[in-house]
């Protein structure tokens, strides 16, 4: 399947931009690969520490965080800790708020997997975002790395914008030409941060 989309992409691509075709037929084609290994309230929040952060500082911070916690489960931990507590692993006071709402929410049984992965990712998004400090970018990074959703284009991601700008026009809306890769959008998501030397599953690894 990435192959046939690879190509595909070089198509579309050639009618939008010459720079954007060529980098995306100089890259490898990329598959989607949700990451389910860890329960989703935990991924949420740990897309939430990592937003606006590189990777390295990102990951550094998570595991103060988890360390901090002990050999408790984090969704406990995050309920009832201190937010001065997770402001010493490096996490701002919006974020530590946003750790414990995530966690009431998942005590209350309200980030149920199955049932979000029924969603489609705007209903979804409209879900999310009613806890406190989920964001859209949250949203769109849970969307197509937990979830797997292949016609999602963050907008909101700096990189992702920037570079899909670098490549075709910076007085082009972004959201209008990733309309013409629908619907895999998430796949142009993938290609433009492999342009930066990112990890793909840098978000909420």
């Amino acid at each position: 399947m990435s192959q046939v989309i690879h190509a595909r992409f070089v198509e579309i691509a050639r009618e939008i931009s010459g720079e954007l075709a060529n980098a995306i037929a100089n890259s490898p084609p990329l598959q989607l690969t949700p990451n389910q290994d860890f329960p989703f309230p935990e991924r949420l929040c740990r897309a939430v520490a990592g937003q606006q952060l590189s990777v390295k500082a990102a990951a550094s911070i998570w595991g103060r965080v988890v360390d901090s916690a002990v050999d408790q489960p984090l969704m406990d931990y995050f309920a009832t800790v201190s937010p001065d507590t997770l402001r010493g692993c490096g996490l701002s006071t919006a974020k530590a708020r946003t750790m414990r709402a995530i966690a009431l929410a998942a005590r209350s049984k309200q980030l149920d997997k199955t049932l979000l992965s029924e969603l489609d990712h705007d209903d979804r998004t409209q879900y999310l975002t009613e806890i406190w400090g989920v964001g859209q970018w949250t949203a769109d990074m849970m969307g197509i790395f937990y979830f797997g959703d292949p016609d999602i284009w963050p907008d909101g991601d700096t990189t992702a914008r920037k570079n899909l700008e670098r490549l075709t026009s910076r007085r082009r809306k972004t959201t209008r030409t990733a309309a013409n890769f629908a619907p895999y959008r998430s796949y142009l998501a993938l290609y433009m941060w492999h342009q930066a030397d990112a990890s793909i599953d840098a978000p909420i690894a």
